[in-house]
């Protein structure tokens, strides 16, 4: 395997530098954005990101029946070192979701038709996947969705609201969960629906977001049909592709890469160039901030490389276990951001016009508990790894045995007080 490492790193290497431009700035880190992409720009990324595929660079590790290489992981991470110097194809959130969670959970849970028809347009860029996931009244309870999908023949009618999907309005294809069973449980009666987004009754509403971008999006669903054949996974059992969808979302089936790649040595390059453009490379104090982002940043990476192997070995991979590596980014993002305001202060937050770069200090400040709320908040991680990992008590509830409808009528008559 490592021979066969080391050709692929060979050819990768040579592929990359004959048809990708270097980065003017590698030393620039970005914390996790939504930015906020124009017609023009999606169409020139889809186009760099078909050539990528036709090289064989693309879906890596897919099975090759649905247009990938039918490699490794190792592989996949290969690339991606060999390739990080270099200017990528960048479709944003809303892409980074349809090759993780979207495609990998459609592999375990889609018919055999939904996989061959859609995977190897996802991989070649010609499809962008969303989540119509996130609802205004559900809050962090992702069970707790009001979406209603009835059947009426062969099709299924959606009404409902989603909110905070990233890159919906750039998307060609969203994965929306709907509440298909209102007289059970509230985990047992939900249904995933793939929904173009360009179908009747679909409004997709752009939310500006404190850093000037507009990547997350509202969307309104008004008596959206959407023909039988394009449910994924079985009715009433959407909670269960939930949780395989979180499972990739946090770090299962590919190689998590926050942080360092493990074995770089480089210092915090983004760190040491801002002590540097403030004059303090001589600074101690300024010189340990640097250092203790620098170990962090390592320890980060080798947690995600450990996270990876251990949940891509399992043929149930733990969600809850998965919620170690994002607890660690959403505790670890806003400690970095701020170190980088405590080296610079003012001067952090501010920059010549058409400085190349200098503007991430104060955006990955602004995004920096973007970590720590997307995809379930620190405390949902928290409870997650002690209820399901160290096997402390649950917390009370009082739903989630009841049907979803009495617990609906009963929050809406609810008076404030207990018992």
């Amino acid at each position: 395997m490592t021979a066969d490492l080391e050709e692929f790193r060979r050819e990768a290497r040579l592929w990359i530098g004959a048809n990708l431009e270097p980065k003017t700035d590698p030393a620039v880190r970005t914390a996790p954005r939504t930015d906020t992409k124009t017609a023009e720009e999606v169409a020139e990324n889809r186009q760099q990101q078909r050539r990528l595929h036709e090289a064989g660079f693309a879906g890596i590790s897919f099975p090759k029946k649905y247009g990938g290489q039918g490699l490794t992981h190792e592989h996949e991470r290969v690339f991606k070192e060999e390739s990080a110097n270099y200017v990528t194809p960048d479709l944003g959130g809303a892409y980074a979701m349809t090759l993780g969670p979207i495609a990998r959970s459609m592999m375990t849970h889609a018919s055999e038709t939904m996989c061959r028809r859609h995977i190897p347009n996802m991989l070649s860029g010609e499809e962008i996947w969303c989540q119509f996931y996130s609802e205004p009244e559900a809050g962090s309870d992702l069970a707790g969705i009001r979406t209603v999908a009835v059947r009426d023949g062969e099709q299924w009618v959606i009404n409902g609201s989603k909110i905070w999907t990233t890159g919906a309005y750039y998307s060609d294809w969203a994965m929306c969960l709907a509440r298909t069973d209102w007289n059970v449980p509230k985990h047992r009666g939900l249904t995933w629906f793939a929904i173009p987004t360009s179908a009747n009754g679909v409004a997709i509403h752009q939310i500006p977001q404190i850093d000037g971008n507009a990547g997350f999006c509202q969307e309104f669903l008004d008596d959206v049909v959407v023909p039988a054949e394009h449910v994924f996974g079985a009715v009433n059992e959407g909670w269960t592709v939930a949780q395989t969808m979180l499972v990739h979302e946090r770090g299962a089936g590919t190689p998590m890469t926050v942080g360092l790649a493990p074995g770089e040595r480089t210092l915090a390059p983004d760190l040491v160039d801002l002590l540097r453009r403030v004059g303090l490379d001589q600074d101690p104090v300024a010189r340990q901030l640097v250092a203790r982002a620098h170990i962090n940043d390592f320890a980060l990476a080798h947690l995600g490389r450990s996270l990876s192997r251990q949940l891509a070995a399992s043929e149930t991979p733990n969600p809850a276990v998965a919620a170690y590596g994002k607890l660690a980014s959403g505790t670890y993002a806003p400690i970095r951001a701020r170190i980088a305001i405590e080296i610079g202060g003012p001067m952090a937050l501010s920059w010549q016009p058409g400085q190349s770069g200098a503007d991430e200090t104060a955006l990955n400040y602004l995004n920096g508990r973007l970590v720590a709320i997307a995809s379930g908040t620190n405390e949902m991680q928290r409870n997650g790894i002690g209820e399901r990992v160290l096997g402390l008590p649950r917390e009370p509830t009082f739903d989630s045995r009841k049907p979803f409808s009495e617990v609906v009528r009963e929050a809406r008559n609810w008076d404030g007080r207990v018992g």
